[in-house]
């Protein structure tokens, strides 16, 4: 079974649904046909950086991007 990928876009409509909209966590997640406890990781990220949250595939944060540069630089 392959593994399900969901956008930034999908991740962001889940958490507003559950914060902004009061939907329960079971709830949204049987609406959604998503893992609770994915939807409350997706809560959390959200919650510590929202303007940084669910990066997407290949795309890393600023502080991640200088740590991989130092590394770099250390090699």
């Amino acid at each position: 079974m392959q593994r399900r990928q969901f956008g930034r876009e999908f991740k962001i409509e889940a958490v507003r649904l559950i914060k902004d909209r009061g939907v329960i966590v079971a709830q949204a997640s049987r609406d959604l046909d998503v893992h609770e406890n994915q939807l409350r990781k997706w809560v959390k990220l959200f919650s510590v950086d929202p303007a940084q949250a669910f990066p997407g595939h290949g795309q890393m944060k600023p502080e991640q991007l200088e740590i991989e540069k130092l590394r770099r630089e250390v090699e």
